[in-house]
């Protein structure tokens, strides 16, 4: 989701026509330590990567921590990773709009390029206007276990297809940590369904898929895309809305609009607790831990 497509363009078209345009991909697709470099957009993409190529893949991330991915322009370094990469792992659903123009100036031609999110029934975005300027999919898939569940072995076609010889590695790393993620799963499915409270409200709608696996509904501040401040109507209707469903937590996210969403907890009578959207490495905890994490306090407030 880039605000600045013009800008990016250039960039990219300047790249295509350098030397990068040289590199054969073939040549360059292992490290100097002879582990298969595998290029992701962002984090939630990296530990799904790692997880499932172990100690056979090195994966740079080319999003940085504390980059907002709906606003990210990709950099010149950027494009020289994936030009000696085996494997490039996007989440997809137009969550990384530059990704065909990166891979395009890349001009890796061994590169294996895998959207994470191929085979997940997707979320149609809220509004015309975000579907307009940012595609018409809810990209938040890795936010659900089950979505993480197709991600993951998305990944490990990939890795088996760039390194078949290591093949059955990346299928026992990937029924693995699947069966770990099916595990929570199964343990919350239960949880929430014993919950009569179903409805939860956060700082941006990222939550649609995760609602789908449980039978839950999200309220936010902003919208699928964080796109600006919420109207004083928006915030009004929310402050209704918080009252009449007895709403007494708030979940704030740290990139998206987090004042505001601590103001509305103040004005509702709510507590403000931290809720992770797992595209950057928070709190030094696994996405495993952090998707527990979330549960756990999603849970805790529908008790509430």
């Amino acid at each position: 989701m880039l605000k600045k497509l013009t800008a990016a363009a250039a960039l990219l078209g300047l790249l295509a026509t350098l030397s990068l345009s040289a590199c054969s991909g073939q040549e360059q697709q292992k490290p100097a330590e002879g582990k298969m470099q595998v290029t992701v957009s962002f984090n939630a993409m990296k530990e799904f990567a790692e997880a499932v190529g172990g100690d056979k893949v090195q994966v740079k991330t080319i999003i940085p921590d504390g980059t907002e991915p709906h606003d990210f322009e990709p950099k010149a370094g950027d494009i020289a990773s994936l030009a000696k990469s085996g494997v490039f792992v996007i989440n997809g659903l137009g969550m990384e709009s530059w990704a065909a123009q990166a891979v395009s100036a890349a001009a890796n031609t061994g590169l294996v390029e895998v959207d994470a999110s191929k085979g997940a029934e997707p979320v149609k975005s809220a509004g015309a206007g975000e579907a307009k300027e940012h595609g018409q999919y809810d990209p938040h898939l890795w936010l659900s276990l089950k979505g993480a569940e197709i991600e993951v072995k998305n990944i490990k076609d990939g890795l088996c297809k760039a390194d078949p010889a290591n093949s059955n590695y990346y299928q026992k790393n990937c029924d693995s940590y699947v069966a770990k993620l099916e595990n929570l799963y199964q343990d919350y499915k239960t949880k929430f369904s014993l919950d009569k409270k179903k409805n939860f409200v956060t700082g941006h709608a990222a939550f649609a898929y995760l609602c789908r696996d449980f039978g839950l509904e999200q309220n936010s501040v902003e919208d699928v895309f964080a796109d600006g401040e919420p109207s004083a109507k928006k915030l009004s209707e929310l402050v209704d809305y918080c009252r009449q469903n007895d709403v007494k937590t708030i979940f704030v996210e740290e990139m998206v609009s987090p004042a505001v969403s601590r103001t509305l907890a103040e004005q509702v009578g709510a507590k403000a607790v931290s809720i992770y959207t797992m595209e950057g490495s928070e709190d030094n905890l696994s996405y495993f831990d952090r998707a527990k994490a979330n549960l756990e306090k999603i849970d805790a407030s529908l008790k509430g």
